[in-house]
């Protein structure tokens, strides 16, 4: 069963669906939004408090991981589950984006990245088959191929090349796999940036490699909201119906019910916690409070009274101010929670719609 996934519905009234993705540490219902934790932690909680707030699987990543502490290590300490104790799915992705990111401190070639360490200036070398051989050491669910996330705004001339030289990454990132893929699942990331016609090239030729799922990369990475949705609702249904569909790096109130319509299966954001840190937490609508703001400061209301999350079951937004303004780090606590929660029942919503259709 691990790696199967089980379409259950698919709606009637546009591309969404409900599903179920089989992993070696459980089974995640889809539509799913994943908590993000960079280094081995959802930043501020524990993993029982991840947990609790409905998470199925979380996205640690590859990049900072093998620079601290180590592949190496997390191997020696048993894997990543038992090191972060986590005991549900986890999805590592590539440090392609991390890497990318470095734009004065790396050199791409056939081979692979070459990079300087942002910790140390240690001069690093990611290839395909070595960003596997990390993952494997790390021993995560879901593993993403190396790849190149071009930036935005990009010259079509360089997308393409970009593209090209992903494909043949993902070429021989499935080819060093496949030697013993074990209970991992390998997905592909689909580039192009916002040129609709080297999407669906990209698409075509990784749907050809038949992968265990597709991710649509090189999205969230600075274009306008709407450019997002057009280059998202043009490429996720272009990929296969029977395989998992991930728009990586998305997942905002505001782009779920989209993205979910165009056939998308997994999210994940790094915004629920960041935003918790900077003091905005997500209301019932789906909108934005900040929570320095003086209206706050004797208000007795919870975050959102329709929320169950442990932050609006027991505290105020006046004793969450307080907390902030104080920099007690129970607030971001408090807040992260919440902005979690929002999300994993915003998703959950909208998949039970899909499956209560006619």
């Amino acid at each position: 069963m691990v790696g199967k996934f089980e379409l259950l519905k698919s709606s009637k009234k546009h591309k969404g669906r409900a599903g179920i993705l089989h992993t070696a540490h459980g089974s995640i219902e889809t539509p799913v939004f994943m908590p993000v934790g960079t280094q081995a932690t959802v930043k501020g909680l524990t993993p029982q408090m991840v947990e609790d707030t409905g998470a199925q699987i979380v996205l640690s990543n590859t990049y900072h991981l093998a620079l601290r502490p180590g592949s190496d290590l997390v191997e020696e300490m048993g894997g990543l589950h038992k090191f972060m104790n986590w005991s549900k799915p986890i999805l590592t992705d590539s440090g392609g984006y991390q890497v990318f990111s470095l734009s004065k401190m790396r050199k791409i070639s056939d081979d692979g990245v070459e990079f300087r360490s942002h910790i140390d200036g240690s001069k690093r070398m990611f290839t395909p088959e070595s960003v596997i051989d990390i993952q494997r050491q790390l021993g995560s669910d879901i593993m993403m191929p190396l790849d190149i996330c071009s930036p935005y705004p990009c010259k079509r001339n360089q997308l393409e090349k970009d593209w090209i030289q992903t494909l043949a990454w993902e070429k021989r990132a499935k080819a060093h796999w496949e030697k013993a893929p074990g209970k991992q699942l390998l997905f592909a990331i689909v580039q192009g940036g916002m040129d609709n016609g080297l999407r669906k090239e990209s698409a075509q030729a990784l749907i050809d490699l038949d992968f265990p799922g597709y991710a649509v990369g090189g999205v969230s990475v600075g274009e306008p909201l709407d450019e997002m949705n057009e280059i998202t609702a043009h490429t996720v249904p272009l990929l296969p119906e029977d395989k998992p569909r991930y728009l990586m790096g998305v997942g905002l109130p505001e782009n779920m019910q989209f993205c979910i319509e165009q056939g998308v299966d997994m999210f994940d954001c790094v915004a629920p916690t960041r935003l918790a840190r900077h003091g905005q937490v997500f209301d019932q609508e789906g909108g934005r409070l900040n929570i320095k703001n003086a209206q706050f400061q004797r208000d007795q209301a919870p975050i959102d009274p329709s929320c169950d999350c442990y932050a609006c079951q027991h505290f105020t937004r006046a004793y969450i101010r307080h907390l902030f303004i104080a920099k007690e780090v129970l607030a971001i606590t408090l807040m992260s929670l919440h902005n979690i929660r929002h999300m994993v029942r915003l998703v959950t919503r909208i998949r039970e719609g899909i499956l209560a259709e006619d």
